[in-house]
């Protein structure tokens, strides 16, 4: 997996590629306990997952939950198939805001 960061007018865009699961997914949330969550965006790009699991998901609720409490928000862009059909079986797109 790799992650890259680049900076918005509004906040910040993680583009996070490869597999997130349980070896992977450490990585990304040390990634996000780095980030101060004030009241930006934090934009996670998944256009380039090619797989996620139960960890994965954990993360980006993770995510969701550090933004929340700052009046900060969290954007999926770019779902890739998969990783949308997983945030609609388990209900997630419900949840969170996607683009």
């Amino acid at each position: 997996m790799t992650i890259t960061q680049n900076k918005t007018p509004d906040g910040l865009e993680l583009i996070v590629a490869g597999r997130l699961d349980t070896n992977t997914a450490p990585e990304l949330e040390s990634a996000l306990k780095q980030i101060e969550p004030a009241k930006q965006t934090l934009y996670l790009n998944l256009k380039d997952i090619d797989y996620v699991s139960s960890a994965g998901l954990r993360v980006i609720l993770l995510a969701h939950k550090i933004m929340l409490p700052t009046g900060g928000k969290m954007v999926l862009r770019q779902p890739s198939e998969f990783c949308r059909q997983v945030l609609e079986a388990t209900g997630m797109d419900s949840i969170l805001t996607i683009e």
